[in-house]
């Protein structure tokens, strides 16, 4: 995998109240830590995302990206409301900005902005690849998930590395692998 500026690690949705309630949050936040570390040791651009709605209200405590993650300063932040971090979002520009071609992703909810973000992504011509152990969900059965939070992140992983395009593909790695890592 490329670690030069052109592969850039877009964090999603790492906010207070959408990790409070997901699956293994402390060891996500921990890996999702160490790869931004990586990037920017490596010059990688780092990207944050962060979702608002009606569960997620913009300037309260619950949308903050957790305390253990902050943005430097210059790294975007992106604002979405949909679960693409693409749609109706300035991201593919910023993305143009820096003169990214690949994407990292990692953050939240496996099942939901993840799965968005990384088809989205694909769609726009970009090869994505998930940080297998970097995302995680909350247990979605109550809504009509056929599975529990760590099928649906493993169910995830498994799309993904066999996601193909014409032009692009999907891959998976572990928060080891990523951006150069051993």
């Amino acid at each position: 995998m490329s670690t030069d500026p052109s592969t850039a690690l877009l964090v999603v949705d790492v906010q207070r109240d959408v990790m409070a309630t997901s699956v293994r949050s402390d060891e996500i936040i921990a890996n999702v830590a160490t790869l931004v570390d990586r990037a920017r040791d490596r010059g990688a651009p780092v990207v944050w995302v962060r979702h608002r709605d009606g569960g997620l209200v913009a300037d309260t405590p619950g949308w903050q990206i957790v305390d253990a993650l902050a943005p430097a300063p210059g790294e975007p932040i992106v604002e979405k409301t949909f679960a693409d971090s693409f749609a109706s979002t300035d991201l593919a520009d910023r993305l143009g900005e820096l003169g990214v071609t690949d994407l990292v992703l990692c953050g939240a909810q496996t099942d939901a902005c993840i799965r968005g973000t990384f088809y989205g992504g694909l769609y726009r011509g970009y090869p994505v690849t998930v940080v297998a152990d970097a995302h995680t969900t909350e247990d979605m059965r109550e809504w009509g998930s056929p599975v529990g939070p760590e099928e649906a992140i493993g169910l995830f992983n498994l799309h993904a590395s066999f996601t193909r395009l014409p032009d692009v593909a999907g891959s998976v790695v572990t928060t080891a692998e990523a951006l150069g890592g051993s």
